[in-house]
């Protein structure tokens, strides 16, 4: 029970982050976006584990972390980019549905074959990215549409890898803080190179800051739920409830924004809600 509360508080702090960081994105650069996202939660951070101290884990896990944080900051950057580029109601949900395969691929050579109805969840997220793919109900499906999700389902998989290399990091530590300053410490010196490549200014505007704030607060909210289950549960389990962070998105997305999303695209949207659900069973 605690690794599927934990699971679902991790989805919803993830979904406030994301739309946060969507929006930040459109404000200033995506790469300024994630670094400001990983310096200031590193440093809140470093004062939680100063309050609350906990001992260092093994250097494995140290550096399982610090893989993570690689994959996690750089499926931020892609994710962000193809919300600026396009609808986040429609970026989100493929983005989980392929976050939330990678780690049930894993568990079938880990533990065996899943049950029945998550094998008919894959059913469902097949189904999920053809409809979310077609766009307007007024044009006919081309398979030229499935390009527009290549950025979607590239940050998908960086972060199923970064479930995946997650769980073998909290697997050799029972210490959840020092594995996220561990993650948040590469994902900033990533981002940095970034912008410093980019020769971007590291000024932010004041109508960002807000958006930028909310974002850390809920993504490093999200990491720390996302530890906490799989502490107390499964990985396939822990990880298909995380991605269900879309649903967040999507609602904050439509109310906020009032980004249209047609009726097949609101039909593939559930079935991809649907596919993550299914495969936590």
């Amino acid at each position: 029970m605690f690794s599927i509360l934990y699971g679902i508080a991790s989805a919803l702090s993830w979904g406030i982050a994301d739309f946060a960081g969507g929006l930040a994105a459109r404000k200033l650069s995506v790469y300024r976006v994630v670094f400001y996202g990983n310096i200031v939660g590193l440093l809140a951070l470093l004062i939680a584990v100063a309050l609350y101290p906990e001992g260092l884990p093994e250097p494995k896990s140290i550096l399982f972390a610090g893989l993570a944080g690689i994959l996690g900051s750089s499926s931020l950057l892609v994710l962000f980019y193809s919300m600026t580029c396009g609808k986040m109601s429609i970026a989100a949900p493929v983005s989980a549905l392929f976050a939330a395969v990678l780690p049930i691929v894993v568990g079938v050579f880990s533990q065996g074959l899943p049950a029945q109805l998550q094998l008919v969840g894959f059913g469902f997220a097949l189904l999920a990215v053809c409809l979310i793919s077609l766009g307007s109900t007024q044009l006919p499906f081309h398979f030229d549409h499935l390009s527009s999700l290549r950025l979607p389902v590239l940050a998908g998989i960086g972060f199923g890898c970064y479930f995946i290399v997650m769980h073998f990091a909290i697997s050799y530590s029972a210490s959840v803080i020092w594995l996220l300053i561990a993650s948040y410490t590469t994902g900033t010196l990533m981002s940095f190179v970034f912008v410093k490549i980019r020769r971007e200014s590291f000024i932010v505007q004041r109508d960002a800051l807000g958006v930028i704030l909310i974002h850390v607060t809920f993504n490093v909210a999200g990491n720390f739920f996302y530890l906490q289950a799989l502490k107390s549960g499964r990985l396939d389990i822990s990880s298909a409830l995380g991605s269900l962070y879309p649903g967040a998105t999507v609602i904050l997305a439509w109310l906020m924004l009032k980004e249209p999303i047609c009726l097949r695209q609101w039909i593939g949207i559930i079935a991809a809600l649907m596919a993550i659900m299914l495969f936590t069973v």
